[in-house]
């Protein structure tokens, strides 16, 4: 059951903005924007405060698509910070656009043991059905829970509770825009009480970041594609992720500057399906097989999203080549 009045525990509601907080300046506006704060949100959800006591921070009030990695670094530094401080859980809202990379980026640097749920809202407020009150709703409630705790960060969409590593925005405008491919959701809320159908195996955080520098970028395989946008890339980037193919594959054309780059830097090999990169299936040039022979790294079972963000974390913490590759084999 919910807790009781006497049972609430704190919850820190940290907001950045997004489709949740975003309404008209006027009747005559074209368009809506990040406006509401934090204490707006709340105050438009009653059935909060038997839940949990609230304590509001607006960090940002950006649209999803305006988020840098430096927001969600200082983000996961202040998360760190309140799970010391000893909230009961903590619910971070934010625009759609990109709630599956911040909730995985959270998920490599938060050490805490107090859940960390993230939410936000496919219809915005002014709309007819807004499902941001709900969401914020459930949200808060699968942070008091005490069988969320020790799973990092987690996503609460439409009564589904998804885990970071697994979460993607599977379609552009439907109220259940949110998937988790392969896996599926870990739970649900139902009649207000989150239920879990399974747990998951913590990883360990990633270090601390030496510099917010880094830069890594997503190179997508295409058909016909000459691999012409791969000559430079190292001067220009510290990292590149290469979504490929099917398992790991890559047009003929490319295999021989993806090994002059791999040779200057890190190349991480995913799949555009967010499926795995298989590893010893394939044999003809550009197979993920002889991609890997090249010294390209394998992603795993990481979307090209994902494996970008976690080679930023760790080539951002100073990490060699040994040290990027150890961090794929760990988590993939």
């Amino acid at each position: 059951m919910p807790p009781t009045a006497q049972e609430r525990g704190k919850v820190l509601v940290l907001t950045l903005g997004g489709t949740i907080a975003m309404t008209r300046s006027s009747a005559g506006m074209s368009g809506v924007r990040p406006r509401l704060t934090g204490a707006d949100l709340v105050a438009a959800v009653p059935a909060l405060e038997p839940v949990a006591e609230i304590q509001v921070e607006d960090f940002r009030q950006l649209p999803g698509a305006s988020l840098t990695y430096d927001d969600i670094g200082s983000l996961a530094r202040r998360l760190n910070e309140a799970a010391a401080e000893g909230v009961a859980g903590m619910v971070v809202t934010q625009g759609t656009d990109t709630l599956e990379e911040t909730a995985f980026v959270l998920d490599l640097y938060y050490e805490g043991r107090a859940p960390v749920v993230l939410t936000g809202a496919m219809r915005h407020p002014e709309s007819a059905g807004a499902d941001g009150p709900a969401n914020l709703l459930a949200a808060v409630r699968t942070a008091v829970c005490p069988a969320a705790r020790d799973l990092g960060a987690l996503v609460v969409m439409a009564d589904e509770i998804h885990a970071a590593r697994h979460i993607r925005k599977a379609d552009s405008i439907s109220p259940n825009a949110f998937a988790s491919p392969g896996a599926g959701p870990i739970g649900r809320v139902v009649e207000g009480t989150p239920r879990f159908h399974f747990s998951l195996r913590r990883f360990p955080a990633v270090p601390s970041a030496r510099t917010w520098s880094a830069r890594v970028e997503v190179i997508a395989a295409a058909l016909g594609s000459d691999g012409s946008l791969l000559a430079g890339l190292e001067q220009r980037l510290d990292g590149v992720v290469v979504a490929a193919f099917g398992a790991g594959h890559v047009p003929a054309s490319w295999v021989k500057p993806l090994e002059e780059l791999a040779g200057r830097i890190p190349v991480v090999l995913t799949s555009r399906t967010g499926g795995p990169v298989l590893s010893a299936t394939y044999g003809f040039e550009g197979s993920e097989s002889d991609l890997l022979s090249r010294g390209l790294v394998s992603g795993g079972m990481l979307d090209p999203y994902k494996a970008r963000l976690l080679l930023l974390a760790r080539l951002n913490s100073g990490a060699d080549r040994a040290a990027v590759v150890a961090g794929f084999e760990d988590r993939c």
